[in-house]
């Protein structure tokens, strides 16, 4: 509720008793704590009212003559704010901060002045502008977002500033992605998106020159490029209002999803030693432990059936409550999967739901996966399992849908890679068919273990 009555007692309107001013912040506070309770989304204008003003989103006369209670001019923000919360919700939200090294997180060019030579820290207002924006970046790694580094540097002279300067805030641990070099930092960003196996519509690249953040947009167009001001004690709330990193919920595995990717980069170093792939995953001891859908991974399955694209086989989408209402659904079962290895838990990186059909059918309503975990055999020993749980309820044949859309192409032969036989095809998509009397379990180095 916007906070457009007039105080009676002034500052201290929180000490009379019966004041409606009062009554509207007391219900404001008490609406967000019922909100998280009741997993509803709020629209926080009051947020941006501190910053535009009462009198940018609410006139009295057109309340009273129209009951219109948001201006019409700040008409267009508030339906981006309520399109921002209903992309959260939907997964749409960027994943990922590319950052630009000089006069972007320090002030000055590091090759040119060396790391004594950044403005960075206290003594002077840019450089403690410079802190607070690698204080706010920090903040947005601790709740989910990747981080990552494109700067036109000589990498050891970059490397050398995230390692000696006695002012960073951000460390090179925080970063999933370094590159630095003197490529065009188009081509540097594909490079990023296809080290962290993510999209490039998931990419928000935060660079302080114009020229960069022109030849991006124009090369890259899919990739966010905030016009990021002049002034960097403006960068974090540029970022800020934005919105394209608009949450909903934080999970745990949000909460360490930068050391998530750090144990994958740690995963290639290993990979780059062996000579063969086989090697190589059994050196991983990795363990796939799922579980039926339970009340602790419920944020985290609902996350990643709204969030993966890529992997997901037919990108259906389903809420919270949804996903509470299949386990107590006796027509269906839903399994959690994580995987872990020698370089620690990769926290749940799996979805099957399994819709029963018919006495001897189970239809694979969903089936997806995170991209950090392809090329491990987890797909494998993911239907393994499938087959293991259907067969234990009596079911005959495992029917397979696959549904295209503009990103899930990589999946469009994962059935028949697996052995099923298809049934159908047409533009709108395929079923297939595997029938389990004849399935023979699938080799691999995955250790299947209920948890």
């Amino acid at each position: 509720m916007l906070p457009v009555l007039p105080t009676v007692l002034g500052q201290a309107e929180h000490r009379l008793a019966g004041s409606r001013a009062a009554l509207i912040e007391s219900l404001n506070s008490w609406m967000k704590h019922a909100a998280v309770v009741g997993d509803v989304d709020l629209v926080d204008v009051n947020r941006h009212l501190l910053h535009d003003g009462l009198s940018f989103w609410y006139d009295q006369s057109l309340w009273l003559r129209a009951k219109q209670e948001i201006k019409p001019t700040a008409s267009p923000l508030y339906g981006d704010l309520v399109a921002r919360v209903v992309a959260a919700r939907l997964g749409r939200s960027s994943k990922c901060l590319v950052l630009d090294l000089d006069n972007t997180i320090w002030g000055g060019a590091v090759g040119d002045t060396g790391v004594d030579g950044i403005c960075l820290g206290q003594g002077s207002a840019e450089g403690e502008a410079f802190v607070e924006f690698q204080e706010y970046v920090l903040d947005l790694a601790r709740r989910g977002v990747i981080l990552a580094v494109c700067s036109k540097n000589n990498e050891n002279i970059a490397l050398e500033a995230f390692a000696s300067h006695p002012e960073m805030i951000l460390k090179r641990s925080h970063i999933a992605s370094f590159v630095a070099n003197w490529d065009d930092k188009a081509t540097n960003l594909r490079a990023i998106a296809s080290n962290l196996n993510i999209g490039l519509d998931s990419l928000v690249f935060a660079d302080d020159s114009p020229f960069e953040r022109e030849l991006v947009r124009r090369e890259l167009p899919m990739v966010a490029v905030p016009e990021m001001p002049i002034e960097p004690a403006l960068y974090a709330q540029c970022l800020a209002d934005s919105g394209y990193f608009e949450s909903v919920r934080i999970t745990d595995e949000d909460r360490v999803r930068n050391v998530l990717y750090q144990e994958n980069a740690q995963r290639q170093t290993l990979q780059k030693s062996f000579t063969d792939m086989a090697s190589y995953l059994s050196s991983l001891e990795m363990k796939l432990i799922w579980k039926p859908f339970s009340a602790a991974g419920l944020s985290r399955v609902a996350q990643l059936i709204n969030k993966t694209n890529q992997f997901n086989l037919c990108t259906r989408r389903y809420t919270e409550a949804q996903v509470m209402a299949l386990m107590d659904d006796p027509g269906h079962i839903g399994l959690e999967l994580r995987l872990t290895d020698r370089f620690g838990d990769n926290g749940i990186i799996g979805v099957v739901i399994g819709r029963f059909d018919n006495s001897c059918d189970m239809v694979l309503d969903s089936w997806l996966m995170s991209c950090r975990v392809l090329g491990r055999q987890v797909e494998a020993a993911t239907l393994n399992l499938i087959v293991e749980q259907a067969e234990c309820r009596g079911i005959k044949r495992l029917i397979g849908e696959y549904y295209p859309t503009a990103k899930n192409a990589m999946v469009r032969d994962l059935y028949k890679t697996l052995g099923f036989s298809e049934k159908s095809w047409d533009e709108s998509g395929a079923k297939y068919a595997l029938e389990i009397s004849q399935f023979k379990a699938l080799p691999t180095f995955i250790e299947v273990l209920e948890g």
